[in-house]
């Protein structure tokens, strides 16, 4: 069975032999700039490893591994121009290199080039209806969970549960339909499939938790970014929601007055990062996490009775080592 490296690298090396071509470039080239920028690339990888979990012969499952990664750039298209963002992995973003308005049709024409690679894999019609409504259904999910997250930028109070629900559609859903799409190509029973999607959703919840933590508590080495940025943003993640809840009355008086000022200070990140830490939060993180990776080994014990998990497996451990 191959790696996730080696599943990696067969990607890349379709991607590279199938651009997205067409005229005008004002179209496409955006499109091929963003899916050009790198990236872990863990989505289609996940449709590869979901298809070994079956079958050897992972080539069939790259068209769909394609989709999925096109699919997931458009949103990024997209989101960037919501977030106002100026820079992605360190280059800027398609609406700040052109401008806006190709940026939202450059990005509708990837998703519907998205469609279209579905309709190129190589399975019986019935297979490839399937997937595409599931497909459909992942995709209206995700912009569910965009609107909510958006929604909770302008509302005083979002509980625990609100937030977890935001996140499953805006960032599980996907990595989810991946590893479940792809064991559907490869003659998965429904059962296994069913679990596959669930082992997604859980890692992806944890992910999405790690993320909130390290945004906070990571180093920018370990993270990426600058540490604090969801601090400064006045972002309602599940640490903040977690600390309003346990905060006594001075330490909530504190988090309102910082949460209610807009501005760029690290005095702001020091002095809420503390509160977090006073109230417990990065261990209250962890317990999320731990709780959703728990759920996730579950499965992921069945699942290798009956197909092949050691590749997912040693992804998910390396992807869930960004906490420690």
């Amino acid at each position: 069975m191959r790696t996730y490296t080696e599943l990696r690298e067969d990607y890349l090396n379709y991607l590279k032999s199938n651009p997205l071509v067409g005229s005008p470039d004002e179209l496409y080239d955006p499109a091929n700039y963003i899916l050009d920028l790198g990236g872990k690339r863990i989505r289609p990888v996940l449709v590869l490893l979901g298809y070994q979990f079956k079958r050897s012969d992972v080539e069939k499952a790259l068209p769909l591994a394609h989709a999925v990664e096109v699919f997931h750039n458009f949103t990024l298209m997209h989101d960037d121009i919501m977030d106002r963002a100026d820079v992605r992995r360190g280059k800027p973003t398609v609406h700040k290199k052109w401008n806006e308005n190709i940026a939202i049709l450059s990005g509708d024409m990837m998703l519907v080039r998205a469609y279209r690679s579905i309709n190129q894999i190589d399975a019986p019609s019935e297979i490839k209806c399937l997937i595409t409504d599931e497909f459909s259904k992942m995709a209206e999910e995700v912009c569910v969970g965009q609107q909510f997250d958006m929604n909770f930028e302008t509302r005083d109070e979002v509980a625990e549960q609100e937030y977890l629900h935001m996140i499953e559609g805006k960032t599980s859903v996907l990595l989810a339909f991946s590893l479940m799409s792809g064991s559907v190509l490869a003659g998965a029973t429904d059962e296994e499939a069913r679990m596959l999607y669930d082992y997604g959703l859980n890692v992806g919840l944890a992910f999405q938790v790690m993320d909130d933590y390290l945004d906070t508590f990571g180093t920018q080495e370990t993270f990426g970014k600058r540490i604090g940025g969801d601090i400064l943003e006045n972002k309602k993640t599940l640490l903040a929601i977690e600390a309003f809840k346990r905060a006594k009355t001075n330490q909530k008086a504190e988090l309102d007055s910082w949460y209610a000022q807009s501005i760029d200070s690290q005095e702001k990140i020091d002095s809420v990062t503390q509160i977090f830490k006073d109230l417990g939060i990065p261990d209250y993180a962890k317990s999320v996490m731990g709780g959703y990776m728990t759920k996730a080994h579950e499965l992921s014990e069945v699942l290798s009775k009956t197909g092949s998990m050691e590749a997912l497996n040693a992804l998910t451990a390396d992807l869930n080592q960004r906490n420690t």
